[in-house]
């Protein structure tokens, strides 16, 4: 048997896509800081990379089992 469930955010003034596009766009805009940073070597690379997979996590969403440095 299927059930069809219907949240409602009556207060909402976002649709939900505008909501995930903003998120996005935050996540996006955090990991270009991230990377236009030229002065690093290659230990603050590494430690960079560090700082992008952390903001996925944030977003919740896991960086599978290549996260294991």
């Amino acid at each position: 048997m299927e059930e069809e469930i219907k949240v409602v955010f009556p207060n909402l003034k976002m649709s939900p896509s505008e909501l995930v596009e903003m998120k996005c766009y935050r996540a996006l805009r955090d990991i270009k800081k991230i990377l236009e940073d030229d002065a690093l070597d290659d230990k603050e690379c590494f430690a960079k990379i560090e700082e992008i997979v952390h903001i996925f996590e944030g977003m919740g969403s896991d960086c599978g089992t290549r996260h294991e440095f």
